[in-house]
């Protein structure tokens, strides 16, 4: 489907499907739409990188290793707690950065003393550390600095059975960050999984996969778990230390719940012990509840499974009605990393009585784009990977009411005075779960029914409006540039 912004980059139609079209296929929806691919040359793509998937989200939680960036600054400026993805009792992951600053010198003549020295001092500050993560970057890739021959010096310099543990993860080595997830799984299994050390494994135990604690999730998706009797082993990486991710063979389950970012472990860990791993969502009421009744047909305890269901669902119910009833029939575009994006259509639909127009998926892969199709509406617009003018041009010709993205993206909101939520790390949160579904509405609400955007649309011109340029109309065309 062809958008006005992309006349100069046609090769991006075939990244825009609308359900219901000639382009939709409904016998293969993940088919019909290109997802997984290197991104267009001259597309100002919106994109992270690998060493963003690895180091940002499957790595960086985990609460008891020191986490350093092998490369320039700002790389690790980048990854330097953008991502709250809190502890139950510290924060020094999130507080702490630990980068080997690459400058000019190091790239001509080689980066891997640098990287030497950087583990020993951080280890000397910091030596109560369980273990030490170290992400690779694109210079030190490009110059070819061999990170695992680091590793291996500094803890045989450290010599006190810490775990110096090298991710491959250069951000140019992978489409987008999808990439660095596979990486971190990988490397998380083959060096900190010992298949040699079989733990025994516990009846009525669980690890939670795929699930890294934004805001404090885990507040509220565990006590229904809980509550089922059930022991929570680990959750790779929210909240997750080093020797529990040792121990993950240890659970009779692995729940997922982000399949795009760490159903690789899982697929190692079954193949490696034979555990048995189920997908779930733990978002809105009706995937929740799916979510506690597989796990409870699981260990064979539906009925009690069915009275936690019912124990939230009335908890909640008063207030979410409060929530629907100000939020019904507002249009909302949502453009998240890969599996939000299928797993918020139904809650905001369902739950909230909201009409989702458009979603955009920054790395979602044909199954992600799949399970999109399969739960959003016709004439619901996809768009793999979308562009800065590609968000413009559906913010402003599809009468979006609400945008849900990431903190970057948020301005465009703004500057048409549309409300916006952030889906990427939360405005306050948590949002998961059933209770988290009250925060997550209270949030929409704070935006959407802001007096501030009557104030806007009375006195104040919006991006676009008659006297301000539109960058929509000069895309592709030099001359229209204001002067």
């Amino acid at each position: 489907m062809r958008l006005n912004c992309n006349d100069p980059i046609p090769d991006r139609d075939d990244h825009v499907v609308r359900k219901g079209s000639e382009e939709y296929d409904p016998e293969n929806p993940g088919e019909c739409i290109d997802s997984n691919e290197p991104t267009t040359p001259g597309d100002m793509t919106e994109r992270g990188c690998t060493y963003a998937g690895c180091r940002g989200v499957v790595g960086g939680p985990v609460k008891d290793v020191l986490h350093v960036t092998h490369g320039p600054t700002g790389c690790a400026y980048y990854s330097w707690g953008y991502r709250p993805h809190l502890a139950s009792d510290t924060s020094q992951h999130m507080d702490n950065v630990f980068v080997s600053n690459l400058q000019e010198n190091q790239i001509i003549m080689g980066g891997e003393d640098r990287l030497l020295e950087t583990i020993l001092e951080a280890h000397e500050e910091f030596p109560d550390a369980e273990g030490i993560f170290v992400y690779n970057t694109c210079s030190p890739a490009l110059i070819g600095d061999d990170g695992f021959d680091v590793a291996k010096r500094a803890e045989e310099e450290i010599d006190d059975d810490v775990p110096v543990t090298f991710f491959p993860c250069a951000g140019f080595s992978g489409v987008s960050q999808s990439k660095g997830h596979h990486v971190g799984n990988n490397v998380i299994f083959d060096e900190l999984i010992d298949p040699a050390e079989t733990p025994e494994r516990e009846e009525m135990t669980i690890n939670i996969v795929g699930e890294y604690n934004i805001k404090g999730d885990l507040e509220v998706i565990r006590p229904p778990l809980e509550e089922l009797g059930l022991d929570i082993n680990v959750t790779f990486t929210g909240d997750g230390d080093l020797e529990s991710i040792r121990q993950m063979p240890k659970a009779s389950l692995n729940v997922v719940h982000c399949a795009r970012s760490a159903g690789y472990i899982t697929d190692m860990i079954e193949d490696a012990y034979g555990t048995p791993s189920i997908e779930v969502s733990f978002w809105g009421t009706r995937h929740m509840s799916k979510a506690i009744e597989k796990v409870a047909d699981f260990f064979d305890i539906e009925e009690r499974g069915q009275e936690v269901i019912d124990s939230e669902l009335t908890a909640i119910d008063e207030q979410l009605q409060y929530y629907r009833d100000r939020l019904e029939g507002n249009r909302v575009f949502i453009y998240q990393g890969g599996p939000r994006c299928w797993h918020w259509p139904p809650m905001l639909e369902e739950d909230l009585g909201m009409d989702v127009v458009a979603v955009g998926s920054t790395f979602g892969h044909e199954d992600d784009h799949r399970k999109i199709f399969e739960r959003v509406g016709e004439d619901t617009l996809v768009v793999d990977n979308p562009n800065g003018p590609e968000l413009e041009e559906i913010l402003a010709d599809y009468d979006i009411d609400l945008f849900i993205s990431g903190n970057k993206e948020k301005f465009l909101a703004y500057k048409r005075g549309i409300s916006f939520v952030n889906g990427h790390s939360y405005d306050s949160g948590p949002y998961a779960g059933f209770r988290g579904l009250l925060g997550f509405a209270e949030d929409m609400d704070k935006a959407v029914n802001n007096p501030v955007w009557d104030l806007v649309g009375e006195e104040a011109e919006p991006f676009g409006g008659d006297g301000s340029p539109d960058v929509l109309d000069h895309v592709g065309d030099a001359s229209g540039v204001a002067d």
